[in-house]
Parts: C-alpha cells; sequence; structure tokens
C-alpha cells in the first residue's frame, strides 16, 4: 500500500494592495496555489484590478 503524504500545494489568496490604501470601494482578489516546500515567504505577484483598471501588486493574505 502507498504511504499517504502531505500535500505540497497549497490554495493561497492575494489581495490588492494599492486598493486598500486609496479606498475605493470593491476589493481585487485572485486564488492560486503555490509549492509551499519550495516558496516559504508570502507570494507577490502583478495581476489586473477590474476596479482601478490597471496592473498593481497582490500579495498573500493569511
Amino acid at each position: 500500500m502507498a504511504k499517504k503524504t502531505k500535500e505540497a500545494r497549497q490554495q493561497v489568496i492575494l489581495e490588492c494592495t494599492e486598493q486598500k490604501a486609496s479606498g475605493v470601494p470593491g476589493m481585487s482578489r485572485y486564488i492560486t496555489t503555490k509549492n509551499r516546500k519550495n516558496t516559504t515567504e508570502r507570494l507577490e505577484l502583478k495581476k489586473y484590478n477590474p476596479y482601478l483598471k490597471r496592473v498593481t501588486v497582490h500579495k498573500e493574505v493569511k
């Protein structure tokens, strides 16, 4: 019988940092996965924000 192993990939939520500071209503969030063994720190990606209509930095929330 095969051993059960811990799941290496986990689901994370990315939230826009610029929109929080600007006070624009709504919240831009994306769901993605990351490999927790290779990437131990929080993710920071550039994604499109439909409320601000431009590409902004999105950081992982816990």
